[in-house]
């Protein structure tokens, strides 16, 4: 009776293991592409082929975020977005 419960336990655990949440394609995470530039370095984060999210690492000084004037427009994609403002980071925690 206990070696039943064990193997029948073990099975349902395989065949929990073996199969896929969701697929890889739901997994992926954004895309970088990465711009080295003689002044600075600029990081594009895509995901879905949309532009997210712009940091720019200057050779002197602290790096920056480009960030829409008004959020409330282009739906998060900043190729949308009438003006990117620069924006630094003033405290971490």
């Amino acid at each position: 009776m206990f070696l039943c419960g064990m193997v029948s336990a073990l099975l349902c655990t395989h065949s929990a293991l073996a199969a896929p949440a969701s697929p890889l394609e739901d997994l992926k995470g954004p895309d970088v592409t990465i711009i080295v530039g003689e002044a600075r370095t600029v990081y594009e984060f895509r995901q879905n082929g949309e532009l997210r999210m712009v940091k720019i690492v200057p050779k002197w000084g602290k790096p920056y975020y480009l960030v829409p004037r008004d959020r409330t427009t282009g739906f998060g994609n900043l190729e949308r977005a009438e003006t990117l403002l620069p924006s630094w980071v003033i405290i971490e925690f």
